[in-house]
């Protein structure tokens, strides 16, 4: 329903503005992150680190364009390395010590992961909503979203100087995605870019789940990702063959 009610959105904010707004932008498709999003031109791109919750430091790009005092931009961290992380991490433990070993069940890191790297998997997507609530800015809506089945986390704010930040948090095959657009006060909120978010696959083509995807569950494999539609083509479970759809 939300998903429905951002492409309303989206469609309004065209309908609003001149045609040449419409046309500055257009549709972006990064293989290498794995997603796609529009911006009102080619973004800027930065290599840069992210600090976990757990103090893991983690490779993360950040893409960024505006338009006027329009921002907008999406950062990317990967996750996927911290594993490696976390086993070294448990090396250095004294013996016994829970809070860096992470085992809760006898298995060697079964439950939390050695070093604590699942539970840092786990929370990335409430962590990085805690910077968005330390913020001197005044939350307005916080909801569950979905873009393609992907689940994620919805934020408006309304800052001090009365400009307007929407974001969307969301995690899929163990990279953590944050797109925020702010617009200033009185301009229409940034729909454009919110309801263009989607994934890709290897070659490019768009990502959609037939069921509900939650990184937490099938990004860690406790469970196997639902089917997809990638290209319009329906795919069997992406982690069938122990590969994820990118």
């Amino acid at each position: 329903m939300r998903r429905l009610t951002s492409s309303m959105a989206a469609a309004l904010v065209l309908a609003l503005v001149s045609p040449l707004f419409a046309q500055e932008w257009d549709e972006f498709v990064f293989i290498e992150d794995g997603f796609k999003v529009n911006f009102p031109g080619p973004p800027k791109v930065a290599n840069t680190t992210w600090t976990s919750r757990y103090r893991y430091t983690l490779p993360a790009r950040v893409y960024s364009a505006s338009r006027g005092q329009e921002r907008y931009s999406v950062t990317v961290v990967d996750y996927r390395g911290v594993e490696t992380q976390g086993i070294e991490r448990q090396k250095q433990c004294p013996p016994g010590a829970e809070t860096c070993i992470g085992t809760q069940d006898g298995r060697n890191g079964g439950i939390l992961g050695a070093g604590y790297w699942k539970m840092d998997v786990r929370g990335a997507l409430a962590y990085a909503t805690l910077k968005f609530l330390q913020r001197d800015a005044k939350v307005t809506d916080y909801d569950l979203e979905f873009q393609d089945v992907v689940e994620g986390y919805m934020l408006h704010l309304t800052n001090r100087d009365e400009s307007r930040t929407m974001a969307y948090i969301t995690m899929h095959e163990n990279r953590l995605y944050i797109f925020e657009g702010t617009v200033p006060k009185g301009y229409p909120e940034p729909a454009l870019f919110q309801s263009s978010v989607g994934f890709v696959d290897a070659t490019g083509n768009g990502i959609r789940y037939l069921d509900y995807y939650s990184n937490a569950i099938h990004g860690l494999r406790q469970h196997e990702p639902p089917p997809y539609r990638a290209g319009g083509v329906l795919q069997g479970s992406p982690g069938a063959s122990g590969a994820p759809p990118r």
